[in-house]
């Protein structure tokens, strides 16, 4: 006996060949298409560290075993939604279908065994990207909304203005945050690593081409966040040697100003204020804050019964106190009254105020 509307379904199965053998046949050809296309896509930009090779292959690995299975379902979706349709005005049930024990023990096991495998193989990878080497230079690397500051505990060097590498020596990173969490990432050495607050997390790499990159924060940190970018240099030894020299020339404040002016300078650089605010004497474009270019002159306008190097010293110490009209609230860091000492902070007002007209009032 047969139910209502069943004799609309039989055409289906048997009138254009067994839809089995064209849903594979179909998915293989989609498949191949799809790998070959997503091989050929260019998905990094240069490679610039020893590890990087081993990334992209792992990378291509897992585009050919994931492509072709993602390519493979939605294939047979599809299939199966136009062919098997339901003609207009079929109100009646599907044909009555029955497990197939042979397919369920399939479609577990080469799912497993494929995942087990690529995990095995993504392990090895990491473990040998992560083996600690002979002659590594550590590099302490400090996340702060919105900017990256670098220590050289071996060269004696705090706060370096830009990450400065040289080329074939392996380099242990230990990364860690003063606010919320970070993402140190340099796209040309594939590898990054979180910023957590109290932790310390680390990330080893062997830079192996000279040049220029950049240096970004990969976890979404704040409004700044596409601000917080800078710039990693990869120079031969002999050239890394004598940055080191000059870096360390310079901690006693060169190019013709006082210690304190070139101090403040130093800190507006090092504590990443040039994210927010733009200066032209640091030359910094950027807008999430108030410029700084006037602060002298409009300090008085601002807060009309505090001088502009109160006002200045507030804004730096508790930022929440008094908020340029026009600015979000909350986003400058409250922290700088305990990272900074009162001298650093006086010298970063000093600095502020000379480049802007202060010390001319």
């Amino acid at each position: 006996m047969t139910e209502p509307g069943d004799e609309h379904r039989e055409p289906r199965v048997d009138d254009r060949g067994h839809p089995l053998a064209q849903m594979i046949l179909i998915g293989i050809v989609a498949s191949i298409i799809g790998t070959a296309i997503t091989l050929m896509i260019d998905w990094f930009p240069e490679d610039a560290s020893g590890s990087a090779g081993q990334v992209d292959t792992l990378y291509d690995v897992l585009l050919i075993a994931s492509v072709p299975i993602f390519v493979l379902v939605m294939v047979i979706a599809i299939y199966c939604v136009v062919r098997f349709r339901a003609k207009p005005g079929d109100m009646s049930d599907g044909a009555p279908i029955h497990g197939n024990t042979r397919l369920e023990i399939f479609w577990v096991t080469v799912p497993f065994l494929l995942v087990t495998g690529l995990a095995i193989y993504g392990w090895v990878v990491l473990n040998d990207i992560e083996a600690k080497e002979p002659n590594e230079l550590e590099v302490q690397v400090t996340g702060q909304q919105f900017t990256w500051t670098f220590d050289y505990p071996q060269e004696q060097l705090k706060n370096a203005r830009e990450l400065v590498l040289p080329v074939d020596r392996p380099v242990q990173f230990e990364v860690e945050t003063k606010d919320v969490i970070h993402s140190f990432w340099v796209p040309q050495f594939r590898l990054k690593t979180d910023a957590v607050p109290g932790m310390t997390t680390r990330l080893r790499l062997t830079p192996d081409k000279v040049g220029r990159y950049e240096v970004v924060c990969a976890e979404l940190c704040g409004l700044g966040h596409s601000t917080m970018r800078q710039f990693v240099r990869v120079l031969p030894q002999d050239e890394y040697d004598a940055w080191v020299e000059e870096q360390k020339a310079g901690d006693t404040g060169g190019d013709g100003e006082d210690g304190g002016t070139a101090q403040g300078k130093e800190l507006f650089s090092a504590q990443g204020c040039g994210a927010c605010h733009e200066l032209a004497d640091a030359g910094t474009p950027s807008g999430v804050g108030p410029g700084l270019d006037e602060l002298a002159e409009v300090a008085a306008e601002r807060k009309p019964n505090t001088d502009a190097e109160a006002y200045v010293k507030e804004s730096i110490e508790d930022p929440t106190a008094f908020v340029v009209e026009g600015f979000p609230e909350g986003v400058m860091p409250e922290t700088y009254r305990d990272d900074l000492s009162p001298e650093e902070i006086d010298a970063l007002v000093e600095y502020l105020l000379s480049v802007s007209g202060g010390s001319e009032q």
